[in-house]
């Protein structure tokens, strides 16, 4: 639980340095975030524009047929006339006839501009100083946003605003009904992602090309909306426009250039397009071609045609296709701000390994990332890229720092501290949940097994002190393995002995069980090492072992330069005494009744005797835990209890047999006791109990 509120904690503090720089923007982080959302337009490719607007364009193939841009203006005349012949509904010009080309040239075109009511004249802004015919800027003020809504005590309009105009000649102009700017505005980093619907100049505030174009399309009048802070709403009657406080629409790209329908002047001219293709439609006539120099980059396109930038926004409004980033837009952002970070840190609190820690970092990151995908594609959401992602990225980085410098850090001692004596998978679990070692001392149920070598003072004095640690070595080693096997803790090593403890320092279900597997599986390799030894001269060995289950106290143990986990207790010493008592029956592995009761099916055991052993006054139930011979068992246990029901000539008989067939040394103890029985009877309530006089 404290390490889930530390990783909580980690992702909280996360979750909020993200917020701050959220609302910081500062510059580096919002143009990477611009690059990021860019390239969603390129995963998601080119979508079908709505099939009311089209481009009529100055392209190559115009130019090579009817000569160098600008054309005369009798050219543009004729055009005008094939579009209003063809029946466009409304045509606007990405283009401006600021300079008289001549008297003939002149009137041509002004005439078509007259004669077509539902034409859109373009004209640009400067900030370079101009000196333009007045009357050309009187007539371009007529389109400047009539329908206007100021709040109570706004009496400047916060908009980009320019110092100069660059209009149509007075000639051209006079007979347009209606004008709109064709200036751009890029992001920071040259890309033009959103269209300025809105400018300022001279103190008031003026429609673009595509709006006013629009406008006659739909035949509704823009409406605008301004507060302290910028303006608040653009709307074309009943339909509003996403804009910003600059009077921006963020544009969502139908493609690359030649997206839309397009067709080329020269053919429009030469009536090699039917009008059926032009019937009703939008028309923006503009240049394509490279040389003109009217190419803007987008996040879709490095050089799309400026004219399809009003095509883009015309599309977008026709079809409601927008961009939208508002109240619900910034809502998701925040909640996935603080929700994924939350999410990956309690998945990190379940999990030790990196590289599964590492999965769920990627999972919520690529969660988001596709979250984001489907959002922008398909409900047309324009969310943040990088901040709901930032806290992500922090939160991994935070919960790993700490893994590292405090969880690893225990962990690396902890498995210093246990890794010698406890198996490798008891280390982990000690490792995944230290709070389940109670390190300063404990009483609980355990299992001891002691095992040693037979006669290993006198199998000393007969090796060399090379040979002797040889073999030790060599015993002590799978011994080890085998108490770690069965998840045992190997307590200690005492000269030739070993001593483990199983359900310490960890749960272990079955100790009983696991403790009594290890000494037959100890018994098996001491065959095969002792084929080994032999080959290496080395002489043979026999071992006992004792175990016994009880409570001990168990814990850290030593002095403060040393200590060890160990477990100390009656019950501990009465496993060494069982160990001890092999020597006097000639047996293995002698066990407790304790551990005969809970070792679980599938062991074979025999009572080998009562008895009252040094330092315990109460007697003792001695096991011997056998391989199988459940024949033998059988025998022994009939002979025992014709033993203890003082039938000792029986008893005798039997256990003379078993004793001959098996040369079983308990069998030929229990032959002698017999006969000494029969020639002296046992005093009246004895109790079958015999008194072990050594360790």
């Amino acid at each position: 639980m404290k390490k889930a509120l530390i990783f909580v904690a980690i992702a909280l503090a996360a979750a909020l340095a993200t917020l701050s720089l959220y609302r910081a923007k500062f510059p580096f982080v919002e143009q990477v975030d611009l690059r990021l959302k860019d390239a969603r337009f390129r995963v998601r490719g080119a979508v079908k524009p709505p099939p009311d607007i089209a481009v009529v364009a100055i392209d190559n193939k115009s130019v090579k047929e009817i000569g160098r841009w600008p054309w005369s203006r009798e050219i543009t005349a004729r055009l005008l006339s094939r579009l209003q012949e063809a029946g466009a509904k409304v045509v606007a010009l990405d283009m401006v006839f600021s300079e008289p080309q001549g008297v003939p040239q002149d009137r041509a075109l002004a005439q078509a501009v007259a004669s077509s009511p539902s034409l859109v004249l373009g004209y640009f802004f400067r900030n370079e100083k101009q000196q333009p015919d007045p009357r050309a800027v009187e007539q371009t003020a007529s389109s400047k946003i009539k329908f206007l809504k100021l709040d109570p005590g706004v009496t400047s309009v916060p908009l980009t605003e320019f110092t100069d105009i660059e209009p149509n000649i007075a000639e051209i102009g006079a007979g347009a009904r209606s004008f709109g700017f064709f200036n751009q505005v890029p992001d920071d980093d040259g890309l033009f992602r959103k269209a300025p619907l809105l400018l300022l100049y001279d103190g008031d505030i003026y429609p673009s090309l595509g709006l006013t174009a629009l406008s006659r399309y739909l035949e509704k009048e823009p409406i605008v909306e301004v507060g302290s802070f910028g303006v608040r709403s653009v709307s074309l009657g009943d339909l509003p426009l996403p804009v910003n406080e600059q009077g921006r629409l963020s544009l969502n790209y139908y493609g690359p250039g030649g997206t839309f329908p397009t067709f080329s002047a020269s053919d429009v001219i030469n009536g090699k397009v039917s009008g059926h293709e032009l019937k009703d439609k939008l028309i923006f006539v503009g240049a394509t071609e490279t040389g003109i120099y009217d190419m803007r980059a987008t996040p879709y396109d490095p050089a799309l045609p400026g004219v399809e930038i009003h095509c883009t926004v015309a599309g977008n409004t026709i079809e409601k296709r927008f961009l939208i980033r508002d109240g619900r837009t910034i809502g998701l952002e925040m909640g996935c701000m603080f929700l994924l970070p939350l999410i990956l840190a309690l998945l990190l609190n379940t999990t030790p390994r990196t590289l599964v820690g590492l999965l769920y970092f990627s999972l919520c990151s690529g969660f988001y990332f596709v979250l984001n995908y489907v959002l922008f594609r398909r409900f047309s959401l324009d969310l943040s890229v990088i901040f709901p992602v930032a806290p992500v990225v922090l939160t991994y980085i935070g919960a790993e720092a700490y893994r590292n410098l405090v969880i690893e850090k225990k962990g690396r001692y902890l498995k210093k501290a246990f890794g010698s004596y406890v198996s490798p998978e008891l280390v982990e679990e000690i490792v995944r949940d230290p709070g389940r070692l109670k390190l300063g001392g404990e009483k609980r149920e355990v299992s001891i097994l002691f095992s040693d070598i037979r006669g290993f003072t006198t199998l000393s004095e007969s090796l060399t002190p090379e040979a002797l640690v040889r073999l030790l070595n060599q015993y002590l080693s799978p011994m080890t393995q085998i108490v770690m096997e069965e998840r045992g803790t190997l307590d200690k090593f005492i000269g030739d002995a070993v001593m483990a403890i199983y359900n310490a320092p960890l749960d272990v279900e079955g100790h009983a069980g696991h403790a009594c597997r290890s000494a037959l599986k100890m018994v098996d390799r001491l065959k095969v090492l002792n084929e080994e030894f032999a080959k290496q001269g080395l002489p043979r060995i026999e071992i006992g072992i004792g175990i016994n289950t009880g409570d001990a106290v168990v814990g850290n143990m030593g002095a403060d330069i040393r200590f060890d986990y160990t477990a100390i207790g009656d019950n501990v010493n009465l496993a060494s005494r069982l160990e001890g008592l092999n020597k006097l029956y000639g047996t293995h592995i002698l066990v407790s009744e304790t551990t005969r009761a809970q070792s679980g099916e599938g062991y074979h055991f025999r009572e080998v005797d009562r008895v009252r052993v040094k330092g315990k006054h109460e007697p003792v139930a001695v096991y011997e835990l056998l391989a199988g011979e459940p024949e033998f068992a059988a025998n022994y246990s009939r002979a025992l209890t014709l033993y203890r029901g003082e039938h000792f000539s029986e008893a005798m008989a039997i256990f003379a047999e078993l004793a001959a067939a098996k040369e079983d040394r308990v069998s030929a103890l229990y032959e002698e006791r017999c006969r000494e029985y029969i020639a002296t009877p046992p005093a009246t309530g004895w109790d079958g109990v015999y008194v072990a006089k050594t360790k």
